[in-house]
């Protein structure tokens, strides 16, 4: 007994400690992106944010409670992003630092509702309104001027048939709301005694929710097949022994049929117009393959001034004329955010020496047998609204082509990759992520995996059937719809907490005359 009551009082002592504190929520913060490819731990996600949200509960005021989610979220992204270490070095700490207020509001207000001994009112207030808050923060640092959508906590998800289910629903926000729901009812289950029939409610809720769309929501219908190629040159340095390798890797696919062969991001490393005699073998390929050929152009372009990164479809005859322009750009690896600020980041990392050019508008091209395919570019395929966007305007297939090789040895392939599950069950259109240097996969229209996987380690040329979704989703009618009910709750709260702040307000006597 003694020693409990000393270890209790040691713990006391460092909860006291702002040091130890902000290294216990560095820490926690930090835990839920084991959750994320390499690891895939996804089962933690359904715990990971618990000692977190009771390090917050725990805090002695809202100023502290702002610190632990500042500091949590910190450590979140610097968990979830180091594998950009070696592109940014000590610059990505300061992003991360910046980026990780986002979470500081977010602490106040699970503080604010599960600080102390809240009854079962409060407590059902925070399982509505903490998970609103985390959607708060996860759309406002998928600005992509902010660094995009990467790591949001429902991606964790991307291999399980339920979650999949649930995000053709209502997209990835649906599920991560789901995730941090689960979350804070088992803290108030561990931590607010007054208040656990709230916390079994909100999961029983979870699970029934979760059961009714495994149930009776519809699910992705078949429209036949296409077969598409990737091609994968492998680990190659420089841009001809790179474009050598995966000529003599498509014209491996002669007589194999495929209706379309996609090259990785930078397949391509000069422009088209410029170089007749490259055309002229792109063109032959195509040729030799029987199918158009989807390539990379990452060049300085002749038609106008700055470098772009740019899908181009190749026919028989040469460049078909359908052309995708990137849109959205990685901060620091194809532009630097206000360079004149912060140009210094060349200097101790690989950002751009020059910014990337934007294109204006997303293309969806057409196949000579009628199959229409929309293209992304590498980080694109992070955004839902991109997809869900191609697939409005009548895309059958998505196609992302893609380049991790500075990231090689790191989680990034496995995360990057792992996308392209979650983007297929949202638009119930299958989704092809093609690399330079793997890893490269096909999902189909259900988010189920298609064919074999092509690692870090692989140089081929695989020829997919994909299966063809029909319909369409519910997420691509209606949209994030748990994002606006999000806001709803919120500013609802809000609201409800700024009438009681008048009614409280004591008023004066009338002075006499």
């Amino acid at each position: 007994m003694r020693w409990s009551v000393g270890g209790g009082d040691r713990w006391r002592h460092r909860l006291a400690s702002r040091w130890w504190r902000g290294g216990m929520a560095l820490a926690a913060g930090a835990l839920p992106a084991l959750a994320f490819p390499a690891p895939s731990l996804w089962w933690l996600a359904y715990t990971a944010l618990v000692p977190w949200l009771l390090l917050v509960r725990s805090a002695p005021g809202g100023r502290r409670a702002m610190v632990d989610g500042w500091l949590g979220g910190t450590g979140f992204l610097l968990a979830a992003h180091h594998w950009l270490m070696p592109s940014l070095h000590v610059f990505i700490v300061v992003l991360a630092a910046l980026l990780g207020l986002l979470w500081a509001p977010w602490g106040r207000l699970a503080h604010r509702l599960l600080h102390g001994r809240p009854g079962p009112g409060r407590a059902a207030a925070a399982l509505v309104l903490v998970p609103s808050a985390w959607l708060m923060v996860e759309l406002v640092r998928s600005w992509e001027y902010l660094g995009g959508p990467w790591g949001l906590f429902g991606a964790s998800q991307w291999q399980v048939p339920a979650a999949l289910r649930m995000a053709s629903v209502g997209g990835v926000w649906l599920v991560g709301y789901l995730l941090v729901l689960v979350n804070v009812a088992l803290a108030v289950l561990i931590a607010v005694p007054r208040a656990r029939a709230v916390a079994v409610a909100g999961i029983t809720a979870c699970g029934a929710a979760v059961g009714a769309v495994w149930a009776w929501a519809p699910v992705a219908g078949e429209s036949g097949t296409a077969r598409i190629a990737v091609v994968q040159p492998g680990v190659i340095h420089g841009p001809q022994p790179r474009f050598e390798r995966s000529a003599e890797l498509t014209r491996q696919l002669a007589g194999r049929d495929p209706d379309l062969v996609v090259w990785g991001e930078s397949s391509v490393g000069h422009d088209l117009d410029e170089r007749p005699g490259l055309r002229r073998e792109l063109a032959a390929l195509s040729r030799t393959v029987g199918a158009d050929l989807l390539v990379n152009v990452d060049a300085r372009r002749s038609d106008r001034p700055g470098i772009y990164k740019s899908s181009v479809l190749i026919g028989p005859d040469g460049p078909t004329g359908q052309r995708y322009d990137k849109m959205r750009l990685v901060p620091f690896g194809e532009y630097i955010p206000a360079r004149p600020l912060l140009g210094w980041a060349t200097s101790v990392g690989k950002a751009a020496g020059e910014d990337r050019r934007r294109g204006t508008e997303q293309v969806v091209m057409r196949l000579p047998d009628g199959l229409r395919v929309g293209p992304l570019v590498c980080f694109e395929s992070a955004f839902p609204d991109m997809s869900r966007s191609l697939v409005r305007d009548g895309a059958q297939v998505l196609v992302v082509q893609s380049a991790t090789s500075t990231f090689q040895q790191s989680w990034a392939p496995e995360q990057h990759a792992s996308l392209a599950a979650l983007r297929a069950a949202e638009t119930w259109r299958p989704m092809v992520h093609a690399t330079l240097t793997g890893v490269s996969a096909v999902h189909g229209p259900r988010g189920e995996p298609v064919g074999p996987r092509m690692g870090t380690d692989a140089g081929a040329a695989t020829v997919y059937t994909v299966p063809l979704g029909q319909g369409t989703s519910p997420y691509v009618r209606t949209g994030p719809w748990i994002v606006h009910g999000a806001m709803a709750a919120l500013l609802g709260y809000a609201g409800y907490g700024g009438l009681r702040a008048l009614r409280r307000t004591p008023q004066r006597p009338p002075s006499r005359p």
